[in-house]
């Protein structure tokens, strides 16, 4: 056997680099008994290698094409053209013709062949270069095929499979190609076969893609297929569209395009039969790959022939279950605000600070809800829960519930199930009476007991500090869970409720608790961003100092500060922001993210732009603003409620609530500040910890205890050994893990359930979310997925993804807010109520369908945005 040429059912699992991944898929379809795949052959990976190896003018074009970036788009273009034409002109090697002359004489030479491409980097499970690479149909004799090999040699620089490789992250000079040589099926119709349902992700039903002839015209687009989806061997649904062209393969070779008979236009691409036979057939061959599989299949004289088959790579991982039971997971990213994905060291931390029912998938978490969903009451209490704060999860469960079938009901509950209690909404919490001094007592508590655990943890080393920090867990859950702290800010959020609820029926105003909510006391997140201002004040009258910091690009610019007139005050100041903030960052719920104290150059940008977007004092006078904003509203209120009938009540229910709200809203946003800081405490000592790992060769770098579990890490301080493969996988997954979006609410069989917004009379081309903040403003949209990349001037309307915390010192200079996630009470709502920002969130693909530099207006009260 040549390693030049193999046939399929010579080729071996592990032989990936000679076939690449559509050749190695096509080797092990032909082994499934009972599925039929048209043999053939491929000219492996070798003879590619061994056409250029020897040509230089091949490795200086790939050498200058590996130092482009995907921005470089003419010089790609130009370079790729001329590596194409070098690959045609390029000899094929005498062993090489040798070899596909024998094989084409083995299975005939006188038959048409597809002859198309398979690189080393396609059809993998994490990215499936669908497309990329090129194919010939119906090629006849040995000198065509072997001119179209030189095709699909050359295809391997097209500029999309070039720019395809550069987003992706491949080596030019590491991606080979083989080419097969596949004897040619003539069919009636062809297709796709989908295992999931590529739309809604369910793994339960098939979709499948059919029109008439070969299915070069589905891929190209040039028609429109049938649509069938099969769900436990049953057609659950059936859409037939016009056909009205079909490509075939011609006597002479090549392929052309038909014009289908007007009475087959509308007809039914396949029979019933034939789409159940088929969708087991997808079936089958999933259960032998074991995941979703992409199928591409083709029908001739009644037998189903399949051409391909693929890994499914968009589809997001399913939650694992303990059990065969249906499921619903709920994200828990869109509830914190960061949908990133988070290592596994990062996402351990997590799973040991939450009490809730947790599932992990894609990097991200899940909390299962399917317990609360099968008991009315607590299904009513969960969704009116989550309901005000994010309707689209809202209406996702909605849509569950309403299938009936999906979760079972508790036996139990649904005995003791009455009329009375079946619409059961949440009690109204009781009234609370908090002494003026309790925010500022539960904040002394939490910083006299993470000074405690920073004195404690210095002495700890080895074993001895894992089982410090996991036994501090404990007290971080205390800290955090205390009732008597979620009872505080609970209070105010529910003042804020009511009062929206009581001025709308009373005074016919909406969402007044936005304007109450400014500049209010104890807010530790948006104080942040005012202090950044102050930092700015300091530096604002060192031109030098400014200077420097225009240019700086390392994270030691701290330590040169000292040379300028007036560095040291500045560094001083920067060194009492980092004190206090200096564990925060963007996606903070991730213990691995780098933190500013650990890459102070962060703030710069930020910094220079507070002074230059603002005067001295700004921050001060931004508060004071806030405040006095705040307080005409209170007294606007007031005074249109006296005239009302039971005005004096009126009045005295209304002060108590503004006043749970002035003192208390504030503090909602301390709880998590005390999370983070006690994170940032376990890092520093674990990071010391993995320093030891490294002098012990365990591990490369200390950062590669990120991708460890705490758990694991446990282990190997405690055996002193770790495979290191572990490591180098969960770096290839967490690189997979980022293309993916998770979704608000799926279910344990891969579904993802969208919510829609219930929304009326808004204008024609409304982009529509949650409104969170009240106000109109229009502005140049500022789309940022990136903190570190943020330009913005005073003025903006800051487009992206989701902010927490750490987006903060960002909202100062920004006028508008407008993120893909979000709810009522996430941070960022919070934020923008407090700086007086309309803001719109939940707004589902905001920063694809907003370009950055349009000018956009936010409706904050009414929850859209208009793009002007």
């Amino acid at each position: 056997m040549s390693s030049l040429v193999l046939g399929f059912q010579e080729m071996e699992k592990t032989q990936l680099t000679l076939v690449g991944g559509k050749g190695l898929n096509l080797g092990e379809l032909s082994k499934i008994q009972g599925i039929q795949v048209p043999e053939g052959f491929c000219v492996t990976t070798v003879g590619y290698q061994q056409t250029i190896e020897k040509n230089e003018s091949y490795h200086a074009f790939l050498e200058r094409l590996n130092s482009l970036k995907v921005g470089d788009r003419d010089q790609i273009s130009e370079i790729s053209r001329k590596l194409r034409q070098l690959i045609i002109e390029a000899e094929i090697p005498n062993d090489v013709v040798k070899e596909v002359a024998h094989y084409l004489a083995k299975f005939g030479e006188e038959h048409a062949y597809a002859v198309r491409s398979s690189a080393t980097s396609e059809d993998l499970p994490h990215a499936s270069f669908a497309g990329q690479q090129d194919t010939y149909l119906n090629i006849s004799g040995k000198e065509a095929i072997l001119q179209h090999i030189s095709k699909c040699w050359a295809s391997l620089f097209t500029d999309r499979a070039v720019i395809y490789r550069m987003q992706n992250g491949f080596d030019h000079s590491q991606v080979y190609l083989s080419v097969i040589i596949q004897r040619m099926v003539f069919p009636q119709a062809s297709g796709i076969l989908f295992t999931a349902d590529p739309i809604t992700s369910n793994r339960k039903q098939l979709s499948i893609d059919a029109s008439f002839g070969l299915g070069e015209a589905l891929v190209s687009g040039l028609v429109s297929a049938d649509c069938y989806k099969v769900q436990d061997d049953e057609i659950v649904d059936k859409r037939i569209s016009i056909k009205k062209l079909a490509i075939y393969g011609r006597k002479e070779g090549g392929t052309e395009t038909q014009p289908i008979e007007l009475d087959q236009q509308k007809a039914q691409t396949l029979t019933e039969p034939q789409i159940l036979q088929l969708a087991r057939i997808g079936r089958q061959i999933e259960a032998y790959f074991g995941s979703p599989q992409d199928i591409e299949w083709c029908l001739a004289d009644g037998t189903f022939y399949i051409v391909q088959s693929r890994p499914i790579t968009t589809l997001f991982p399913i939650p694992e279950a303990d059990d065969e039971e249906n499921h619903v997971y709920l994200s828990v990213g869109h509830q914190q605000m960061m949908t990133d994905p988070i290592k596994p060291l990062g996402l351990s931390f997590y799973l040991l600070t939450t009490p809730a029912p947790m599932r992990r998938a894609g990097g991200r978490l899940f909390v299962d809800v399917t317990n609360h969903l099968a008991s009315p009451s607590r299904r009513d209490h969960l969704i009116n829960v989550l309901g005000p704060n994010d309707p689209l999860i809202k209406d996702a469960l909605t849509t569950i519930i309403n299938r009936g079938d999906f979760i079972k009901l508790d036996p139990d509950e649904e005995k003791n199930q009455t009329p009375a209690n079946s619409n059961k909404v949440i009690p109204s919490s009781p009234q609370v009476d908090f002494g003026p001094l309790i925010v500022s007592e539960l904040i002394t508590k939490n910083q006299t007991s993470i000074r405690t655990l920073q004195e404690n943890i210095q002495s700890k080393s080895g074993v001895a500090l894992l089982d410090f920090i996991l036994e501090d867990f404990q007290e971080l859950k205390r800290v955090l869970f205390d009732p008597q702290s979620s009872a505080v800010f609970m209070a105010a959020m529910n003042a804020s409720s009511r009062i929206n609820e009581k001025m709308n029926e009373w005074l016919g105003e909406k969402n007044v608790a936005d304007t109450l909510s400014q500049s209010v006391a104890n807010n530790i997140t948006s104080e942040m961003g005012l202090a950044l201002m102050d930092v700015a004040d300091v530096i604002r009258p060192y031109p030098e100092v400014i200077e420097y910091l225009q240019r700086v690009k390392d994270d030691n610019f701290l330590d040169e500060l000292v040379k300028f007139a007036g560095g040291p005050e500045v560094r001083d100041a920067i060194d009492a922001y980092l004190q206090k903030y200096g564990m925060r960052c963007a996606g903070e719920i991730d213990v691995t993210r780098t933190r500013w104290s650990e890459k102070p150059m962060t703030l710069v940008p930020m910094i220079l732009g507070n002074i230059k977007n603002f005067e001295p004092n700004a921050a001060y006078r931004k508060f004071e603003q806030g405040r006095q904003e705040a307080l005409e509203k209170e007294k606007e209120l007031i005074d249109r409620l006296q005239h009302l009938p039971d005005g004096e009540e009126k009045v005295e229910e209304t002060k108590r609530l503004i006043s749970l709200i002035r003192n208390f809203i504030g503090y909602r946003e301390y709880p998590k500040y005390g999370m983070i800081s006690r994170y940032f405490v376990y890092k520093l000592a674990l990071l010391r910890e993995a320093e030891q790992l490294v002098k012990a060769n365990l591990i490369r770098e200390k950062e590669d205890i990120y991708y460890l579990t705490f758990q694991e890490l446990h282990e190997v301080v405690r055996r002193n050994e770790l495979d290191y493969q572990i490591i180098s996988k969960r770096k290839d997954d967490y690189k997979f893990f980022e293309k993916l979006t998770p979704p608000r609410v799926m279910t344990s069989d891969g579904e993802i359930i969208a919510g829609e917004y219930k929304r009326e009379n808004l204008p024609a081309n409304a982009i529509v979310g949650l409104p969170v903040s009240s106000g109109v403003i229009e502005g140049r949209a500022r789309v940022i997925l990136n903190m570190e990349e943020a330009n913005i001037e005073e003025g903006d309307i800051l487009v992206t993804a989701f902010t927490d915390p750490g987006w903060t010192p960002l909202f100062v200079s920004i006028k508008g807010l407008v993120t893909e996630v979000g709810g009522l009470m996430t941070h960022g709502a919070v934020i923008a109520r407090e700086y007086g920002l309309p803001a719109v969130v939940g707004v589902e693909d905001a920063t694809k369908l907003i370009k950055d530099g349009q000018r956009i207006r936010v409706h904050g009260t009414e929850g859209y945005i208009e793009i002007l």
